[in-house]
């Protein structure tokens, strides 16, 4: 389960990308900016998915500045 916080990191993340941006999430498809911010908001298995790889991107870069 995502908290709060992680939803509102992911969603600034997703809100800094290009507009023309597009992300390929395997079995699931291609999805736009604004398909993203909607899977992530509604917290659909999508939008976990999402957060979930942030949420590992951000901790594997924290794990290397140290």
């Amino acid at each position: 389960m995502v908290s709060e916080e992680e939803v509102k990191l992911v969603l600034a993340r997703l809100d800094s990308m290009p507009q023309n941006m597009k992300l390929s999430i395997g079995k699931y498809g291609s999805f736009s900016k604004l398909q993203l911010i909607k899977q992530v908001e509604e917290k659909t298995e999508v939008g976990e998915l999402v957060i979930n790889m942030y949420m590992n991107y951000l901790r594997s870069f924290k794990d290397e500045v140290k």
